[in-house]
């Protein structure tokens, strides 16, 4: 299976986000999943792609020409993708995907996920569409999509394949159940 997953550049800076975000790329790397992302080499991005590698998996990277430019890019992936912009890069990594996860990041990574909520909760896209919600991390998100159901603006149908896992035991659970399906 490829599984997408969204995450940051940067660390963070609970050093427990280094700490999962290698054993989630073991998980890919063990399992026999290939792992497609942003491409880079820099933060969390970089220590996934590497652990994905150092465990026998593939990583395919997705780098916009943009990055490429300020040579951020993974080196040792199994493959690169250069697209035109982040637009494309953003395709891409849906059209390669089968599950997609969203580790804890940033603005890029909510921007990324969400659309991947959206799909899923207009039935374009039947994948898991995973939330790790290492530490509470998106216990707002879930909160708000609550709010949604609440106010008539959602319903728990639409909303039915996001699913928010507090541990890596949750996503693979969540993976093994899609797969079996």
């Amino acid at each position: 299976m490829n599984i997408t997953v969204y995450l940051a550049a940067d660390e963070g800076h609970d050093p427990l986000y280094k700490e999962a975000v290698q054993e989630l790329g073991q998980s890919i790397g063990e399992d026999g999943h290939t792992l497609v992302y942003g491409g880079s080499r820099a933060g969390l991005m970089g220590y996934l792609a590497d652990s994905v590698l150092a465990a026998g998996g593939e990583a395919i990277g997705v780098e916009p020409q943009l990055f490429m430019e300020q040579a951020v890019q993974h080196e040792g992936l199994t493959k690169l993708i250069v697209t035109k912009d982040m637009q494309e890069r953003k395709a891409k990594m849906i059209a390669l995907g089968d599950a997609f996860i969203a580790f804890p990041g940033g603005t890029g990574t909510l921007e990324e996920i969400a659309e991947i909520m959206s799909q899923t909760a207009l039935g374009l896209l039947r994948a898991p569409c995973i939330l790790y919600n290492l530490n509470g991390y998106y216990d707002n998100l879930r909160s708000l999509l609550q709010q949604m159901i609440r106010q008539g603006f959602s319903t728990p149908a639409r909303q039915a394949g996001i699913r928010f896992a507090y541990d890596l035991d949750e996503i693979r659970v969540i993976l093994k159940q899609f797969q079996d399906a």
